[in-house]
């Protein structure tokens, strides 16, 4: 059975009718088999529609030995016609992704003789692949050449083409395809071989923007962009922009510059605070106390750098050094150095002591613990008695 692939015909056909040829269970799926469908199979880097067969929502699409088999949830009678539609407000999105993405490969292949090897369409862009190198500015020439396409509403026409034309034609094809060759011709533009569902004129597309560029396998890897998809991505950075240049109390147009100056503000005030830190536990270190064999310290809001400065201090007076920082209701880290002590048998004293977790190196060991300062003073006076 050869279905009739009414998208080939018109691929604005949004609802249809067809019957049932078959129905075949697939790993906990039905393959169904229709007379006809406008629903466009996974295939060229394009997803496949969906929508539905009567009440059956179609999952995927896929064309298989030339069949072309809808997968839905539930059983569907054979011999049975029923209503279809797909989901169109997807299928035009990816129309306009679609056509904008041969506007694009056209151009970049008149402009610098760059083939295109390799298309992928995710749900809200496109990655075309090319097999050479561009630049920002020449994508930015690529760019306004494709809008003026647009802006042109050149026709677009997808036709079948017998052998003896084919033969004559200068087209562009990623496969050396010789029969059954399906091309999309765009006045002025691009001539192509593809299977996809594409506008009927360029000013359908509406917008084409690429969205960024990477070096790829000896080429370039364009992210872009069409249609309302464009349009949405300008909204959202826009949003942003307006948002952010609220916060900043810039122009729209100057917020790069604040951004720079924001941030050489904060690294002003990063070398400050650092500054602070290290005074604070300079000036701390003559209230650590010391006996015999022990340096240690309880403090409060110090981080791990300030609380190393203090063990290292301790640990070049004292056999061990002990600093814990913080407070009865969050608990408090611990910090404990030693160049002649057994530092993993310390850590678990600590941590069993004081129902803790941590452990480190050698000579240094960190961790945290879920206690009081009262319980921290009695472990350290047992521990150094």
């Amino acid at each position: 059975m050869i279905t009739e692939r009414l998208y080939y015909i018109d691929s604005y056909v949004k609802s249809f009718e067809a019957t049932v040829v078959s129905c075949q269970s697939v790993d906990g799926k039905f393959a169904v088999v229709l007379d006809k469908t406008a629903f466009f199979p996974e295939g060229g880097g394009q997803k496949s529609d969906k929508g539905y067969i009567g009440d059956s929502a179609v999952l995927d699409v896929q064309e298989v030995s030339g069949e072309i088999l809808h997968f839905v949830k539930a059983s569907l009678e054979e011999g049975q016609a029923y209503n279809c539609k797909i989901d169109w407000d997807t299928r035009f999105l990816r129309m306009q992704e679609h056509t904008g993405e041969h506007i694009v490969s056209g151009i970049v292949h008149s402009m610098f003789g760059y083939n295109n090897v390799g298309f992928h369409m995710e749900d809200n862009y496109v990655t075309v692949d090319f097999s050479g190198e561009l630049t920002r500015e020449q994508l930015d020439e690529v760019e306004d050449k494709a809008n003026l396409a647009v802006y042109a509403n050149y026709p677009v026409k997808c036709y079948f083409p017998d052998e003896a034309t084919l033969a004559e034609l200068d087209y562009r094809s990623k496969l050396d395809l010789t029969e059954g060759v399906r091309l999309v011709d765009i006045e002025n533009t691009d001539l192509c071989a593809c299977c996809a569902p594409h506008v009927n004129r360029t000013g359908e597309v509406g917008v084409i923007k690429i969205l960024d560029f990477m070096r790829h396998r000896g080429g370039v890897r364009i992210f872009m962009k069409s249609g309302l998809d464009a349009l949405r991505d300008y909204r959202e950075k826009y949003k942003s922009v307006y948002d952010v240049s609220g916060l900043l109390s810039a122009k729209q147009g100057e917020i790069a510059s604040a951004v720079e100056r924001v941030l050489g503000d904060n690294d002003s005030i990063r070398r400050d605070f650092n500054l602070f830190k290290q005074t604070v536990a300079e000036n701390t270190k003559d209230s650590m106390i010391f006996t015999e064999n022990c340096g240690y310290c309880i403090v409060d809001g110090f981080d791990a750098e300030m609380m190393r400065s203090l063990a290292n201090y301790g640990a070049e007076k004292s056999q061990l050094a002990l600093v814990f920082s913080g407070d009865d209701a969050s608990g408090y880290s611990y910090i404990a150095c030693s160049t002649s002590l057994d530092m993993k048998t310390v850590a678990q004293n600590i941590n069993n002591a004081l129902s803790g977790r941590g452990g480190g190196r050698d000579t240094m060991i960190q961790g945290k613990v879920a206690t009081t300062k009262e319980e921290i003073e009695r472990f350290i006076n047992k521990f150094i008695g």
